[in-house]
């Protein structure tokens, strides 16, 4: 029982908004220790387990490159890209990305879209843009508006389109869960085609969502302009 008081240090270290990675670090060292194992065995351990999650450790190759990328002007190319395209507003622009982040997961691209490597550096700096052409700077409140949807973007496409694909983990672990415990033959095929109407009805709604985006953008940007205006207007 002893051991479990490394939970405790996590427990303490998440309490006291500490850094994740530190409190996991010291927190698996004092599991180790309290387990009997030896400093080699410790370290023998965290190189094993950062060996079979190399996975996980992709973020340590991709901000890197992301930052460099950003330094050397990605985000302001992006900009210039959106402006080029007139009739594309910050929502419908939302939608198409949207659409794109579905068909990808759908097919089992889901590394090729994400946070890091397309709405931070891309998505975001393009629907910012689309809204800067048509209303010019933005107040940080509508940037951040724009950056949470950017977001539910990338996550709803990546959830409701991962599941139509027939390899993702979530479906096998359905099928291998079900055959097993019930002497079913069930296909992942099956749940694969079932997810289709899911996936449609979240681009529907989502979507729709997105477009009614650039009616509140042009409702709260106009109104704060004309309260801006009447200020200056009375002094």
């Amino acid at each position: 029982m002893i051991v479990l008081l490394g939970v405790l240090v996590v427990v303490i270290g998440f309490a006291t908004k500490r850094n994740p990675l530190l409190v996991v670090g010291v927190a698996g060292i004092a599991t180790g220790f309290l387990g009997g194992l030896s400093p080699g065995k410790i370290l023998a351990a965290f190189g094993e387990g950062f060996a079979n999650s190399r996975a996980v450790t992709i973020f340590a190759i991709t901000l890197p490159v992301i930052g460099l990328l950003e330094r050397y002007g990605l985000q302001e190319q992006a900009r210039n890209v959106i402006a080029r395209f007139a009739g594309l507003t910050t929502g419908r622009f939302l939608t198409l990305y949207l659409g794109l982040r579905q068909l990808g997961a759908a097919v089992g691209l889901n590394n090729v879209f994400g946070p890091a490597q397309t709405v931070r550096p891309l998505a975001v700096p393009m629907a910012e843009g689309a809204a800067e052409r048509k209303y010019g700077p933005l107040p940080e409140r509508t940037r951040e508006k724009l950056r949470s949807f950017a977001a539910s973007a990338d996550n709803v496409g990546l959830f409701f389109g991962e599941d139509v694909f027939l390899a993702v983990g979530s479906i096998l672990l359905i099928t291998g869960f079900v055959n097993t415990s019930y002497g079913t033959h069930l296909e992942p095929l099956h749940l694969a085609l079932w997810a289709i109407p899911t996936a449609v009805c979240a681009f529907v709604v989502h979507g729709w969502r997105l477009l009614r985006l650039d009616r509140r953008l042009e409702r709260d940007l106009l109104t704060a302009r004309a309260g801006t205006a009447v200020v200056e207007a009375t002094q």
